[in-house]
């Protein structure tokens, strides 16, 4: 089993685990008759986590698209300006995409 596979299964195991206790019952009042805090849910780490594995996906998705452009256009100088403007759109999209999955990682810790 190669490095990425192993680092996929750890983080989908770490994101399965850490939604357990968003399932848990809630805590009783304390026989005092004061409220008690009720814990703090491991929901919220795994947005955070969500939004970490994100980017990190989103950094080796444009080193490897920049490393693949300048490559290229170090074996064909003259057509450099097509295989930059390429680069920039499909970096564009990278980023949009990342954005968005970011937005969606961030906006479930309240809920």
């Amino acid at each position: 089993m190669n490095k990425l596979a192993q680092f996929v299964l750890a983080s989908l195991v770490v994101l399965a685990f850490s939604a357990a206790p968003a399932m848990a019952q809630a805590p009783a009042a304390a026989p005092s008759g004061e409220a008690v805090d009720a814990p703090v849910p491991l929901i919220s780490f795994s947005a955070a986590f969500g939004a970490g594995l994100v980017t990190l996906g989103a950094a080796m998705g444009i080193g490897k698209l920049a490393s693949s452009a300048y490559e290229s256009m170090a074996r064909q100088p003259e057509v450099a300006g097509n295989i930059q403007t390429a680069m920039i759109i499909a970096a564009a999209l990278i980023e949009g995409f990342t954005f968005f999955a970011l937005v969606v990682c961030l906006n479930s810790v309240g809920k």
